[in-house]
């Protein structure tokens, strides 16, 4: 249990000393999303979205959703927007980190 409030704790530094990226970046978001512009490596960044979602959501949230809604009726889906709108900013700088810090592998370059 003291994981959750931890998680949540930091999930709420985390959006307020990103003065809450959320929502600040969002129109930036969808019009970066709809470019359709590739990187060096080949990606669009449609393709990144699509494939950074497929490592998130899979059957087992889906059906975590239902039975959520099942048990907890409708005020479990405020809750879970709630975290996932807290969740979204421990995302957003998990990803940053991942980018400052990742490292190019030369060997297996297809």
């Amino acid at each position: 249990m003291e994981y959750l409030y931890l998680c949540i704790g930091v999930g709420l530094l985390f959006t307020i000393l990103t003065r809450f990226v959320q929502v600040r970046y969002l129109k930036d978001m969808v019009i970066l999303l709809f470019n359709g512009k590739s990187s060096e490596s080949g990606v669009s960044s449609f393709q990144a979205l699509t494939l950074a979602l497929s490592g998130r959501v899979g059957v087992g949230n889906i059906a975590g959703v239902a039975t959520a809604i099942a048990f907890g009726g409708p005020g479990a889906v405020f809750w879970m927007w709630f975290i996932a709108f807290i969740g979204s900013a421990s995302a957003f700088i998990e990803s940053t980190l991942a980018q400052i810090y990742k490292v190019k592998d030369k060997e297996n370059v297809s």
